[in-house]
């Protein structure tokens, strides 16, 4: 068995039979990969669906995403382990591009890429907003961030690791990957691996998304504190746009107090768009209306992200804050 197809999924009865399908159909022979879903506690008919396809079913209670992986990789027979999931469709070459760049022995995890065949405004804008992080990746002959969705790992290499951490509920992905390139081993980025993806097209729930990702981020960046500095897949403009639409929205609130701030909270604005002007401009490919929507689309993100993250890293320190108390008081109470 050369390599192993996981599929986590939780309630994904809509969406896991085009998946399987997909996976069934690869250019590759049938004979050389396995596939398991790893039905992640689910109550609709997610197990009965895949069952029907004549794959391999793993039940487990609802753990969550990177439990489901890890249970997959555990009953793995392949060398390689694929994961993707049960909401992508994989292309039919989509094995065949992830398992080359394994050809280099030193190569231990790969990452693929979405695609998307929605024509909405916001899943136009999502799609560009990823397509630019894979401009940012094929500069590099090495990255340090493989997103699950589409990613393989030699399995030797990913149960060393331990896997990833199933108490992250978000981000275990990107914290595995840290992991890996900080000991000296090579991630790629195998741009020619494509899953479609349906993109939500619900604003409000991309914040949300943001929101919750950058809360998770916020504990990956408090065990790996150098990557506060940047990563192979990051958008470095990010940085400053994140404080830059905190301050904005900031003193456009205090100007509603003191009209004094409006004009400040202008001026931040203005710097924020500036920041955002050539992802707009890569942006038109996909129409006018997406390259005037994208300074918008980049200020909920973030926003969002600002917001997770000053959350998370509050809370962080609130609890080491009340560590450091209860061992000094601890310390007099004799």
């Amino acid at each position: 068995m050369l390599c192993s197809v996981i599929i986590p999924a939780r309630n994904a009865a809509r969406t896991i039979g085009e998946c399987l399908l997909a996976v069934l159909s690869q250019s590759v022979p049938r004979s050389l990969y396995e596939i398991i879903v790893v039905d992640d506690g689910s109550t609709d008919a997610t197990a009965r669906i895949a069952r029907s396809h004549n794959v391999r079913v793993i039940p487990q209670p609802p753990l969550g995403v990177a439990a489901a992986r890890n249970t997959g990789a555990r009953a793995a027979r392949g060398e390689i382990l694929l994961f993707v999931d049960a909401d992508c469709v994989p292309t039919l070459d989509w094995i065949s591009q992830m398992l080359a760049p394994f050809e280099d022995p030193i190569v231990v995890g790969v990452k693929g890429a979405y695609l998307t065949r929605q024509e909405d405004l916001l899943p136009r804008l999502v799609q560009i907003e990823y397509e630019e992080k894979y401009r940012r990746l094929e500069r590099f002959d090495s990255i340090d961030f493989i997103d699950g969705y589409s990613a393989a790992y030699r399995r030797s290499a990913f149960l060393a690791a331990g896997g990833f951490d199933a108490t992250l509920a978000a981000a275990e992905d990107v914290e595995l990957s840290f992991r890996l390139a900080k000991s000296g081993q090579r991630l790629v980025f195998a741009p020619k691996a494509h899953v479609f993806h349906y993109h939500g097209e619900n604003l409000r729930r991309y914040a949300a998304r943001k929101l919750r990702y950058g809360l998770w981020r916020s504990l990956v960046y408090a065990r790996h504190p150098d990557k506060v500095h940047g990563d192979s897949h990051t958008p470095p403009e990010l940085k400053a746009q994140i404080p830059l639409a905190g301050l904005a929205l900031g003193t456009a609130l205090l100007g509603t107090r003191w009209p004094k701030f409006f004009g400040i909270s202008g001026l931040l604005l203005t710097a924020f768009t500036v920041t955002t002007a050539p992802f707009a401009w890569r942006a038109r490919r996909a129409g006018i209306d997406a390259a005037l929507a994208a300074p918008g689309l980049l200020f909920v993100r973030a926003l969002g992200l600002g917001l997770g993250l000053a959350v998370g890293s509050g809370s962080l320190i609130g609890q080491r804050l009340a560590q450091r108390i209860s061992r000094f008081t601890r310390a007099f109470r004799y």
